[in-house]
């Protein structure tokens, strides 16, 4: 079923209501990983014509969506990436995880953006950013399209390349998302140093159960977060 390509329809609006002129879209990626850091891009790409064939990063095949990001990393006018790594998402819960890296990937674009369009409908970054949420925003707004794209691609190899010294668990095909190959290494060989210990699948795995960590941070109720660092991925 084909889909309708995104438009920069948002993005006219937020100029014309709000006068902002630097606009990013931010997409994550890694969020229901059971290993590995959520990922967050940010994306300016003013009005021009996309590529074509932009859209979700999950409706593109993998071959695809490796040529596009390629292309997308030229033709937009600036992208950063921000990390949030497995030991801070057991810290903090995942709203504070992808909150600090997508500050993170904000702060690493050349101009602070005057609005940011943030897929999805909750608002995990709030103030100072004035944000803009769109339900679906990956396949409707071009910038954030964009970002979806780069995001999955950056942490794809990024999983595969953490990957290589464990094999078993096949990061380079599930990018540390559950599957039977995952599953099955974690139960012979518990979790590598990239899991996150805070997470539910440890309660079905008895004997790696004394690794769980339990969460001091309640989803909502987190510590401030600027100016912490983070893992060097």
């Amino acid at each position: 079923m084909p889909y309708e390509p995104p438009t920069h329809t948002v993005e006219r609006s937020l100029r014309a209501t709000t006068g902002a002129k630097v606009i990013a879209g931010v997409d994550e990626v890694g969020r229901g990983a059971w290993a590995g850091p959520v990922t967050v891009c940010a994306a300016v790409t003013g009005l021009r014509r996309p590529p074509l064939g932009l859209t979700d990063s999950k409706l593109l095949t993998v071959k695809r969506r490796t040529e596009l990001a390629v292309e997308l990393e030229k033709w937009v006018t600036a992208y950063a990436l921000g990390h949030a790594a497995p030991e801070e998402i057991d810290e903090l819960g995942m709203t504070a995880a992808l909150r600090l890296a997508a500050v993170r990937a904000l702060e690493g674009l050349p101009v602070r953006p005057d609005a940011v369009i943030l897929d999805g409908k909750h608002d995990y970054l709030g103030a100072p950013w004035r944000v803009r949420t769109v339900i679906k925003g990956d396949r409707s707004c071009v910038a954030v399209a964009a970002a979806s794209v780069i995001a999955k691609v950056h942490r794809d190899k990024m999983m595969a390349e953490l990957g290589a010294d464990h094999a078993d668990f096949g990061f380079a095909a599930n990018a540390g998302y559950p599957s039977p190959v995952h599953k099955a290494a974690l139960e012979e060989r518990g979790p590598t140093p990239y899991h996150r210990l805070s997470w539910a699948y440890l309660d079905a795995l008895p004997r790696w159960q004394h690794l769980k960590k339990a969460r001091v941070w309640l989803e909502g109720n987190v510590p401030q977060i600027e100016g912490q660092l983070g893992f060097d991925f």
